[in-house]
């Protein structure tokens, strides 16, 4: 390999070679390689692939929506601004026209496995409802939801006596995705209907009381969950190209 400075740090030139052998003194030389060859594999496949089609005014549109968001409209500030990024005009076209073609590549590869993988997923992608009473004691949670059962409510307990954040808003949790629940909490869940507490359950050292508030059962159209398994899909296309693909390098 050519000894050729590959930068210089000051008056000191460094070669490419020395480069890589600092990264991987550092354990950080495969992070790498992996990052340099994930970004050929995108460039190759959206390069190469006549089945990504990104229409020109999308991304003029895209340019000026930036623009007005940013509060670039006027050529000059606009202008200083690509200068501050040590970018041109058409290099910041190219970015955001190479950004449309990379949703597009992630598109056309998820598709076809899309649907089959959302029903493999689905039932850690549902999610609940839920609120919480956190507190350090077991006799008082067990005492907590005996007031519970009586009659007292339960988002006037939780704002006096809970030790999560989310005491402020009454016990609130808000969505909370089966997958993300610990194993007793979910095994819980599951069999409970909206309204029912769950617990005392003790957790890190506290103890936990649950009210389930409502279920909401995942969905494709869904766009976020769409885009998650989407990007999912993708990575593991990603992960499969450089598995299969010999890596030798040449220092």
């Amino acid at each position: 390999m050519s000894s050729e400075a590959f930068l210089t740090f000051g008056e000191q030139p460094l070669s490419l070679k020395e480069a890589l052998n600092y990264l991987q003194d550092a354990g950080k030389l495969q992070n790498f390689i992996i990052d340099v060859l994930r970004q050929y594999l995108l460039e190759q496949a959206i390069e190469t692939r006549t089945d990504l089609k990104v229409s020109p005014a999308l991304t003029e549109q895209a340019i000026i929506d930036f623009r007005l968001q940013n509060q670039l409209t006027e050529p000059q500030k606009f202008q200083q601004w690509l200068v501050s990024q040590g970018i041109d005009y058409d290099t910041f076209h190219k970015r955001i026209s190479y950004n449309f073609k990379l949703e597009a590549l992630k598109n056309t590869i998820a598709a076809p496995k899309l649907q089959e993988y959302f029903i493999e997923r689905k039932l850690g992608l549902d999610r609940v409802v839920l609120s919480r009473i956190i507190v350090d004691q077991q006799d008082l949670a067990e005492e907590l939801r005996s007031q519970i059962e009586e009659g007292t409510a339960f988002e006037e307990l939780a704002q006096e006596y809970s030790l999560s954040e989310d005491r402020i808003f009454k016990g609130m949790m808000g969505l909370v995705s089966r997958a993300a629940m610990p194993d007793q909490l979910r095994i819980a869940v599951d069999k409970a209907k909206e309204g029912d507490i769950i617990g005392p359950m003790e957790f890190e050292e506290k103890w936990a009381l649950f009210r389930v508030e409502k279920f909401q059962s995942a969905s494709l159209e869904d766009k976020q969950i769409q885009q998650m398994l989407q990007n999912e899909l993708f990575e593991q296309w990603m992960t499969d190209q450089l598995r299969e693909t010999p890596i030798k390098l040449q220092v």
